[in-house]
Formats: structure tokens, C-alpha cells, sequence
């Protein structure tokens, strides 16, 4: 009949067997989930394809400046004069605004007092 030998290399085997089919389940699974991600890269390559060659067709000069000769009522756009163009330190410097806020007493500590609580970071 049989030995326990024949039984344990018996149960090896089927547990070999299992381990292989789980191993190649969850790589099938695994791949299909690259192939998703891959077609989603391409989806978005294709995409940005698109909107590069849309980007390229709405700036292009000649239909800006159509655009702007249909739109000059609304836009009132003039032409750009030498004396415009400044550098940044030739722009004026804007003011500062402060509010002066109130400081709140700490601990009900007066104002002008010192607080005398010791502490071990500084030494005198």
C-alpha cells in the first residue's frame, strides 16, 4: 500500500501545485492591471498630443491679431510704446500698510516686567 513517504511526497506535490496556480493567478491579475495603467498612459499621451495641437492652432499670430481688429471696441488694446518697457528696479515701490496690533498680556504678566520662571537653556 502505501508509505508515509508516498504521502508526504503526495502532499508536496499538491501543495507545489497549488503555490503555482496562486502564483499565476495573481500575476494574471497583476498584468491586467498593467495593461490598464498602460492603456490609461496612452489615453493621456494622446490627449496631451491634442491639446498641444490645439494650443499651437489658437496662438498662432495671425489669428490673434484678427482676433484683436475684431475685438478692439470691447478690448481697447494700443499698441506697445518704447517708453513702457521698464526694468524692476525702475518700478515704483509700493507702501507698506502695518496695523499695529495690541500684544496681549501673557499669563496676566504687566506690561515692562520680566518673567521669572527658570528655565534649564540658558545659563547665566
Amino acid at each position: 500500500m502505501f508509505r508515509t513517504t508516498d504521502i508526504v511526497l503526495i502532499a508536496v506535490m499538491v501543495a507545489g501545485a497549488a503555490f503555482t496556480y496562486n502564483t499565476k493567478h495573481q500575476v494574471e491579475a497583476q498584468l491586467s492591471e498593467v495593461r490598464k495603467i498602460e492603456a490609461m498612459i496612452r489615453f493621456e499621451q494622446d490627449s496631451l498630443t491634442i491639446l498641444k495641437a490645439d494650443w499651437s492652432l489658437l496662438t498662432q499670430p495671425a489669428r490673434l491679431q484678427k482676433l484683436t481688429e475684431i475685438y478692439q471696441d470691447e478690448l481697447q488694446l494700443a499698441p506697445l510704446d518704447a517708453h513702457q518697457v521698464v526694468g524692476v528696479d525702475e518700478l515704483p515701490a509700493k507702501p507698506v500698510e502695518m496695523e499695529i496690533m495690541p500684544s496681549p498680556r501673557v499669563d496676566g504678566m504687566a506690561e515692562g516686567r520680566t518673567d521669572k520662571v527658570t528655565t534649564g537653556g540658558v545659563v547665566r
